[in-house]
């Protein structure tokens, strides 16, 4: 890839993956401060400067590599910690904690749709508000992926803790016990492309739900 092509890639989606990822986590830990955990707000990471949630790998050389071979976008932040033992209602509670994360990405992709439609609305084809117009897609892009990725009912991923939530007892401790072995399963669904091809309907029917919600021209 063109060097200058790569650096101009690389300035539209810095942006967008880092407050995606970063936000998705801030939301686990508002809304299980909310439930009544302030382990999260007690150890700084409520905070909104994405510094202080970034991974290295996660964050920065996943990201990056998956953008430069143009295939399906993912990344993680430093988990949000979360002590169950402080909510009222465990398995209930720690299922909407859960469930925040992705949420937080659905109304980001519904932001950046609006950034993306004011600046197409100029009508510029280069300069800044073209560069802003790219971002705002990139944006939508991103946030639609790590949604569909972390609603995939795989503990420790956010649809995975859900799923324990809404489980009877016994059957939420069979699929709880999968958890150690969830990343190991996620690459290997990567690794084989398993995961793109039970993604991919869910990943084009929410972009085409908010291209519809938003009258958009991503299409």
């Amino acid at each position: 890839m063109d060097l200058q092509l790569l650096v101009q890639k690389l300035a539209v989606w810095a942006l967008p993956v880092i407050f995606a990822i970063t936000l998705h986590e801030v939301a686990h830990g508002w809304v299980a401060r909310s439930l009544g955990d302030p382990t999260a707000a007690q150890l700084g990471r409520l905070s909104l400067n994405p510094l202080k949630h970034v991974d290295p790998i996660g964050t920065v050389l996943v990201p990056g590599f998956l953008l430069l071979l143009g295939g399906f976008m993912m990344g993680w932040a430093k988990p949000v910690p979360v002590d169950w033992r402080n909510f009222k209602s465990p398995r209930k509670d720690m299922a909407i904690v859960a469930v925040a994360g992705p949420l937080s990405n659905l109304a980001m992709a519904i932001v950046w749709g609006i950034v993306f439609k004011l600046a197409a609305s100029t009508g510029a084809v280069e300069g800044t508000w073209y560069g802003v117009m790219q971002m705002g897609k990139a944006g939508i892009l991103i946030n639609v992926s790590l949604m569909v990725l972390n609603l995939l009912p795989l503990p420790p991923l956010d649809g995975g803790r859900v799923l324990v939530g809404l489980l009877p007892a016994r059957a939420a401790y069979k699929v709880a016990q999968i958890e150690p072995y969830g990343m190991v399963i996620l690459l290997v669904l990567i690794a084989t492309g398993v995961l793109s091809t039970i993604l991919y309907w869910p990943y084009v029917l929410s972009l085409l739900g908010i291209n519809s919600l938003l009258s958009l021209t991503l299409f």
